[in-house]
């Protein structure tokens, strides 16, 4: 399986608050509303920091995990019409899309 990570900063303009909202309350049910996520995500999630006196502040404001089967899922995915009509042009809503950083993983789950 293939995990994609995805670190991302709020666009200008909104507050943390607003950015969490929007993420999970909008955003998220948009992507798994699309028929694809249905049929070719594994699994799906959306995370964002919480207080920690003891660690550093937080580098991003939002973390995304999507879980493909194979890259031809991932491909089938990224090019469905959904996905670039629906889900794509929503990011740029609420992500400062220039501070995106991506990871392409295969997860090793040890305990």
């Amino acid at each position: 399986m293939i995990k994609f990570v995805y670190l991302i900063n709020r666009a200008e303009g909104l507050s943390f608050e607003q950015f969490v909202d929007y993420h999970r309350n909008h955003h998220a049910p948009l992507f798994t509303s699309i028929p694809e996520a249905q049929q070719l995500v594994k699994r799906y999630t959306v995370s964002h920091p919480v207080p920690a006196d003891s660690y550093p502040a937080p580098a991003f404001d939002g973390l995304t995990e999507i879980w493909f089967g194979s890259w031809a899922d991932h491909d089938a995915f990224f090019a469905s019409s959904n996905y670039k009509e629906k889900v794509n042009p929503d990011e740029s809503r609420f992500i400062d899309m220039n501070s995106v950083r991506t990871m392409v993983t295969e997860e090793k789950v040890v305990v």
